[in-house]
């Protein structure tokens, strides 16, 4: 299980990538730290989720 936001998920073996794909999250709009680290974007096709993981996906929000 990978801990994302704080709640356990089922993404073990999946990268950033595929993550948020599936979450329909789009990755120019998000940044994403594993750990203490962020991901790069660059990095997200390669960056695999192993169990234990914790990730947290930030959204951007425009405003004014």
């Amino acid at each position: 299980m990978v801990k994302i936001n704080g709640e356990e998920v089922m993404a073990d073996g999946m990268t950033v990538s595929e993550y948020l794909a599936q979450e329909k999250l789009k990755p120019e709009t998000v940044a994403v730290m594993l750990g203490n680290d962020i991901v790069p974007k660059g990095e997200y096709g390669s960056v695999v989720l192993s169990d234990g993981d914790e990730l947290e996906v930030v959204g951007f929000v425009g405003g004014g």
